[in-house]
């Protein structure tokens, strides 16, 4: 005879209305203003996940190293619209944060900053991976460690990691990025599964190319190594995509603010490539 361990996946003590445990563990639904905390909110990706989520009447706690692009948008939302001032990758930020909420508890939080400098194996130097190291994995993990309990004591949370689509797929000339971010994949996937039964949910989007400033970074490389304009440059990553077009910020923050919300529970330790038609495989 088979003696089933006690545990969360112990058969003989089934949840019988998982929606009904969702809804009594937490007093979070989407049509009551919630708060979040947005980080690299001055731009790109960020910027349009935090519109959006004020436009819903949420909260948002903005976050980013310049904040004069914060305040363009902030200004239309005094009183739900809170800036913090900080570099995330720095040893403190953490500390900062919590100090910044005052005791509150965020319903979500998504986690976002700039990548690694873009480069082949052979043009990027030891000291350039001692640092992406830090700057792409172990800052978001120092940060998940004073995130995470507080979500574990409200028994909810969401966690949105913005990543990139050389997680699905390598890009050329972005070998630390393909390396690193490898490594965020395997770091949520494991603390996924860890807190699955604390009513958080954790999962990457995994953008691909999209009409934001850090697209430029690599129109330049582009033309650089090719010897061509910008514009060329521009057109090869556009014809890449197979859509002919690339995506929005817009488009990318919908599908962010649905991962932030009550409906997205039965979502986790998921990669989400948000890349057109740009990722070939059967598991893109």
């Amino acid at each position: 005879m088979i003696h089933q361990p006690k545990g969360r996946n112990n058969v003989a003590n089934p949840v019988q209305n998982p929606e009904a445990s969702e809804q009594k563990n937490h007093k979070f639904m989407s049509a009551q203003p919630s708060l979040f905390i947005v980080l690299g909110a001055g731009s790109g990706f960020g910027e349009a996940i935090a519109r959006h989520l004020l436009a819903q009447d949420h909260t948002v706690i903005a976050v980013a190293r310049h904040t004069e692009s914060i305040q363009s948008y902030a200004s239309a939302y005094p009183a739900s619209c809170e800036v913090l001032a900080a570099d995330v990758t720095e040893l403190g930020f953490g500390d900062k944060l919590i100090a910044f909420l005052k005791n509150r508890t965020p319903q979500g939080i998504v986690i976002n900053a700039s990548g690694p400098p873009a480069g082949g194996f052979f043009d990027v130097s030891p000291q350039q991976w001692e640092a992406a190291y830090h700057n792409v994995l172990h800052w978001k993990v120092l940060l998940l460690h004073k995130i995470i309990p507080i979500f574990k004591s409200a028994h909810y949370g969401r966690v949105v990691m913005i990543e990139s689509v050389s997680i699905k797929q390598p890009v050329p000339q972005l070998i630390l990025s393909n390396a690193l971010r490898a490594g965020v994949a395997g770091m949520v996937r494991t603390l996924a599964d860890e807190v699955a039964d604390s009513g958080i949910t954790i999962n990457i989007m995994a953008p691909g190319y999209h009409d934001t400033q850090a697209m430029q970074r690599l129109y330049n490389r582009k033309a650089e190594t090719l010897s061509i304009s910008l514009e060329d440059a521009r057109a090869i990553f556009t014809a890449d995509t197979g859509t002919g077009t690339l995506g929005t910020a817009a488009d990318f923050a919908s599908l962010a603010v649905w991962l932030l919300s009550p409906e997205s529970r039965y979502v986790t330790g998921q990669t989400i490539s948000i890349a057109g038609n740009l990722v070939k495989g059967i598991m893109g």
